[in-house]
């Protein structure tokens, strides 16, 4: 290692490649987000793609798992960015680090907060002074506590990516681009390496790209690495390849297909990519054209809670809780066939670690656990919204009310009786993005974002009606991330507006975490499946608290907590996703382990979970299954 006051990372251009310490030197790195993988994991993922061959990492930091509320920061816990950063040190990886402050990663908001839509007329990744503030004061907090781990001041953070994919985004503000290098130099200093990443369109890297910030491309293993190389180096005539994001794999939207993408279709990439770099011998590592290969993902770990982000493409498209990616490390932190490939590739080039690669996770299918109605959700709204509705003759979206994720109830009365049935409609794009409707307490039906938007009813005059609305996750990818959630527009029944709300932000996570419905009484609820309701039951582990897999047998939609730990949606009639991941971490050893089902639509007559020891997809189930 050399001493500090020697280190240095910085381009060659006479010879294009980087340099480390002066000498030539490229990476291959592989991402892991360390806000989807369980801190008690951290070590044992790191350490296998330490064992992979990896020399880097590439981590994203999402703002809005940071800055929860403005102002108010957390890096505890499972957060402790600065922990993630000494682990990855200590097993002799370098970083590449991307703090956004737009990250994308299919995480919601492209990790941007939500309160930043409290301001509804701010436009988002751009010179909005409202917008820049908002930043600035982040990246204030934020990057002083990097800047010690960069490579020059002892650390191992090599390079910092500014943005991310910013070509693709319809605004093209390069004063915002020239705002943020400015920010980010004069926080982290003049010598660190700073780049932007973009795909190979030309319309792109024009619009993503800035002198000052080292242009690097993204593209996966059916692209023609020749041309794809030769977009970058339209932008960037010398200087290092750099693929900063090769996909491995592809994620999943819920109601489509379970991708996966061939080990030997990326093996094939990658290893095109390599042998294109050497030009002397492979010991020596000097390289005329040095192309450091980024794998998007190598581990891709899971969306718990409301972290899943949406892309829009012609449609809503939310994400899967899973965010397995079909990566060589799976999302339990196993070595997949994919891995052994890739793994076999790099040794073709340089030395691989000695010793052998960590084994998988021991997993532990627990079995049935029996489960029990609790409570309708309207029954337990005293509960969940301790602070009493809000009055609004019209609906207020989550934005509005200052709730940035979960579940908000809108309630009013018919005005007058419908004997016949009426249509009970909401405006095109209003519902955002599910919405559940219960008139006195009855389930009708669900209202659905880019589908369904009417329903028939009869009722009499001052009859209730409720409408749980669902937040999936705010677009992360797509024409605009300023994407607000709730009732946006009026429901009319008949065509005509209904009015006089009484509107419920559900605080079920927080509930939920301080030990309810476990620690309640009884409640007394009725004996009906339809419609949103909670189910409780406990399990105890056999003396091990290993990682285990649930499945949903007769299920239709909602979420599950374990010990109050919330481990995202369920949504087995849709799919492809039909497990919950649950790390052994959650579970307790020596007492009950506590569980809460939100279950939104219909529960099967014999309510019970079954715990398995793998994950299951659609295209895995046979019709005995």
């Amino acid at each position: 290692q050399a001493s500090p006051s020697a280190r240095s990372f910085q381009l060659d251009y006479e010879h294009n490649c980087f340099r480390k310490d002066g000498a030539p030197f490229r990476y291959i790195s592989g991402s892991i987000h360390y806000a989807r993988v369980p801190r008690p994991a951290w070590r044992d993922r790191l350490l296998k793609m330490y064992m992979s061959g990896l020399s880097a990492v590439q981590v994203y930091v999402p703002w809005n798992y940071h800055e929860t509320l403005p102002g108010v920061y957390d890096f505890t816990g499972n957060r402790d960015v600065e922990t993630f950063l000494d682990l990855t040190a200590e097993l002799g990886l370098l970083v590449i680090l991307r703090p956004g402050p737009y990250i994308c990663a299919e995480w919601e908001m492209g990790g941007l907060p939500a309160w930043l839509l409290w301001k509804s007329d701010i436009t988002l990744r751009t010179s909005d002074p409202a917008y820049l503030a908002a930043v600035d004061s982040w990246l204030h907090i934020l990057l002083p506590k990097i800047k010690p781990y960069l490579y020059q001041h002892g650390g191992n953070i090599i390079s910092v990516q500014v943005e991310n994919e910013y070509g693709s985004y319809y605004a093209c503000d390069r004063g915002y681009l020239r705002h943020l290098l400015g920010s980010f130099r004069a926080l982290l200093g003049s010598e660190v390496l700073l780049f932007t990443t973009d795909s190979t369109r030309a319309e792109e890297l024009r619009c993503g790209t800035l002198q000052g910030l080292y242009a690097t491309v993204d593209f996966g293993p059916g692209s023609n690495v020749t041309e794809a190389f030769g977009a970058q180096r339209r932008v960037e005539p010398k200087g290092p390849l750099v693929n900063s994001e090769y996909y491995t794999g592809w994620l999943d939207y819920w109601g489509e297909a379970h991708a996966s993408t061939s080990a030997a279709w990326v093996a094939r990439g990658l290893e095109d990519m390599l042998q294109m770099g050497a030009s002397i011998n492979m010991q020596v590592v000097s390289w005329q054209r040095a192309q450091p290969a980024g794998e998007y993902m190598f581990h891709g770990g899971t969306n718990f809670a409301y972290w899943s982000g949406a892309d829009y493409k012609d449609q809503y498209k939310p994400v899967t809780t899973s965010y397995d990616y079909d990566a060589p490390l799976s999302e339990a932190g196993d070595p997949t066939e994919k891995l052994f490939a890739i793994r076999m590739v790099i040794s073709k080039f340089q030395p691989l670690p000695v010793g052998p690669m960590p084994p998988a996770t021991p997993k532990y299918a627990y079995g049935r656990v029996a489960l029990r109605k609790y409570a309708d959700l309207l029954d337990v709204l005293d509960v969940l919204c301790p602070s009493g509705p809000i009055q609004s003759q019209f609906p207020l979206t989550f934005e509005a009310l200052k709730q940035a994720h979960g579940f908000v109830v809108y309630h009013t009365q018919l005005p007058q009786d419908v004997l016949d049935p009426a249509t009970l409609a909401a405006p095109p794009h209003s519902i955002c993005d599910r919405g559940y409707v219960m008139l006195q307490k009855e389930y009708q039906g669900t209202l659905e974002r880019d589908g369904q938007t009417t329903l028939r009813v009869t009722g009499r005059a001052g009859d209730s009606l409720d409408m749980l609305l669902e937040n999936m996750g705010r677009i992360s990818f797509g024409a605009n991330t300023s994407d607000f959630k709730g009732l946006l527009g009026n429901l009319s029944l008949n065509s005509r507006p209904l009015s006089n709300w009484l509107i419920y932000p559900l605080a079920i996570d927080t509930t939920v975490q301080q030990g309810w419905p476990h620690t309640a009484l009884p409640a007394s609820s009725s004996g009906g499946r339809v419609g949103p309701a909670f189910y409780t039951g406990t399990f105890e582990t056999p003396g091990i608290a290993w990682d285990t897999f649930v499945k949903f047998p007769g299920w239709s939609k909602g979420l599950l907590w374990i010990n109050g730990f919330n481990l995202g949606r369920y949504w087995t009639s849709r799919g492809p996703q039909q497990t919950l991941f649950v790390p052994g971490s959650v579970l307790h050893l020596g007492r009950p382990n506590n569980i809460t089902v939100l279950e939104l639509e219909e529960a099967p007559p014999t309510p019970l979970l079954l715990f398995l020891d793998q994950p299951l997809y659609n295209r895995t189930l046979g019709p005995s299954t």
